[in-house]
């Protein structure tokens, strides 16, 4: 949702958009992992040797099945990232900006066939020359591989021709290929030029990516721990997802052949040797970046830090906070998600958050030294069962339990220890609950369980937006007027965090009912403009 008065965004906000776009192919790719898991585990040789009964011929085309369906987004994944970038970014005509994306792909890469054929370079099917030239098959075209990396600046480059050109007026012979016809068309023109371009350029970015992957992997078991805490302290400020698709889809996270295909990024790697009959294991150099980092501080860490919290609330208040911090506790370890307790306590305490930052990333360093090998992206305890558990004890998931509740009772004192020493105002601590309660108890909640007419007005009201978005757990939005914003309301009705990124831009954290307030204050404001 926007208006002409849309401030100009500025580079910082646009990285934070960027990053918001990759959740949508990242969703999908993390159910369609899932599915891969269970459908390879459950079909696997060593499965059906120790429990026959799966062996079952309907079984097992059923587990065949879903291993298929889930190797589909990572069969597609850098054209899914290059329709989801425009789709996401743009304002306006966004099913235009999703085709004109993967229009803008496929051409793309017929400008690179065309330059590796006009070379002499293609075609062959020579092994050797194709991996010299780093030549795969995209779409059907063999072309450079520029993986996730490429489909990004594509998607970026296909927004920006959408936002320039998705209104334009044509004289009247042409007025039929006009404003939103003309945005498919003009990306045709623009990215078959780029296709040209890429065989000249992308070497030097495959060296810089290259290079940053060296110094990773030249820290050795502390790589991880860079990894994880960065991605822990870039979360507030909602630019963690540039550095996870780094790791998880380009040569910083490795590379490796995998089934006689050479492929990049810890992620990919892990889904490649799931859905290769030939791979027994997995990589240690890319599980390292996945899901078995996270375990430590997501299934045992942050959940005492949780039970630290209510223990050191007020008595009087300990009834009012248990619900707020067991669905916390729930969204974590279930889910994955960690902002609705992160954001308990970053604000109030950011020696904590960085605390728990750095033990999040001696988590990832642990797991390594373990040689635990457990992949996937969310680190919860479905990660845990299906490519932990399932796939036998050479992955050492037994070993995860054990590191967890280490970290659980190293949370639990780190943090208990700092609320009571220096009078933390965590959840409970504060003689307002009581008052907030009643604000909570006094608003009229809608389908989402929130009071958004109130959320409305504490953001100063309809006509303060210019813009309205939401990730996985947070409103983001742009405001005329900051000063019409009031904090303590938002609070009061269960925000549970308030970021102001400047003048303009801020994000208010809900927790996992973000979309449905979204939605919700999206008809409201609708309601007010009719």
């Amino acid at each position: 949702m926007a208006t002409s008065a849309t401030p100009k965004i500025t580079l910082w906000e646009f990285f934070q958009q960027l990053g918001k776009t990759f959740m949508l192919p990242v969703a999908l790719l993390s159910f369609c992992g899932i599915m891969l898991g269970i459908g390879s585990s459950l079909s696997s040789h060593d499965v059906t040797t120790l429990m026959p009964f799966l062996a079952n011929p309907v079984l097992q085309s059923i587990f065949v099945w879903m291993s298929k369906i889930g190797s589909f987004a990572f069969s597609f994944l850098p054209v899914m990232f290059c329709i989801a970038i425009p789709l996401g970014l743009a304002r306006e005509n966004k099913g235009v900006a999703a085709f004109a994306g993967f229009v803008g792909f496929a051409v793309m890469n017929l400008a690179v066939n065309f330059w590796l054929t006009a070379k002499g370079i293609l075609p062959t099917s020579d092994p050797a020359i194709l991996k010299a030239n780093n030549i795969q098959s995209i779409l059907g075209i063999q072309s450079i591989d520029t993986g996730i990396l490429g489909a990004v600046i594509a998607g970026v480059i296909v927004w920006l021709l959408h936002e320039r050109f998705h209104s334009v007026r044509l004289p009247d012979a042409l007025a039929f290929f006009g404003g939103t016809r003309f945005v498919p068309i003009v990306t045709t023109f623009v990215m078959g030029l780029v296709g040209l371009v890429v065989p000249l350029i992308w070497p030097f970015f495959a060296m810089g990516i290259n290079g940053l992957g060296h110094i990773i992997n030249s820290a050795g078991d502390f790589g991880p721990m860079l990894f994880g805490t960065g991605e822990r302290l870039l979360l507030p400020f909602g630019l963690q997802h540039i550095l996870v698709a780094l790791i998880r889809f380009t040569d910083a996270g490795g590379t490796m052949d995998v089934c006689g295909h050479t492929v990049s990024g810890a992620l990919t790697i892990f889904q490649a040797q799931l859905s290769c009959p030939e791979t027994h294991g997995f990589s240690e150099s890319a599980t390292r970046f996945l899901s078995q980092g996270k375990m430590p501080a997501f299934l045992g860490g942050l959940p005492g830090a949780a039970l630290a919290m209510y223990h050191c609330a007020r008595p009087e208040n300990r009834h009012k906070i248990k619900g707020l911090l067991i669905s916390g506790v729930i969204a974590c370890v279930v889910g994955g998600t960690t902002e609705p307790l992160e954001f308990l306590f970053l604000f109030v305490a950011p020696l904590l958050y960085l605390i728990h930052a750095l033990l999040t990333g001696l988590g990832f360093t642990m797991m390594a030294v373990l040689g635990v090998t457990i992949g996937n992206t969310d680190g919860n305890v479905i990660d845990f069962v299906v490519f932990g558990i399932l796939h036998g004890l050479s992955t050492k998931w037994y070993m995860v339990p054990v590191v967890a509740a280490v970290w659980f009772v190293a949370y639990y004192a780190i943090f208990r220890f700092a609320i009571t020493r220096w009078n933390i105002k965590t959840p409970g601590r504060d003689i307002e609950t009581a008052n907030v309660q009643e604000k909570l108890q006094a608003g009229a909640p809608g389908k989402s369980g929130y009071n958004v007419p109130a959320i409305l007005a504490a953001l100063g009201g309809a006509e303060n937006i210019v813009s309205l978005d939401n990730c996985i757990t947070r409103l983001r939005l742009s405001v005329k007027d900051m000063t019409l914003v009031d904090v303590d309301a938002l609070k009061a009705n269960r925000a549970i965090g308030v970021v102001k990124l400047n003048q303009h831009n801020l994000q208010v954290v809900i927790g996992t009912q973000v979309q449905s307030v979204k939605d919700e204050m999206a008809n409201l404001m609708n309601m007010v403009e009719a």
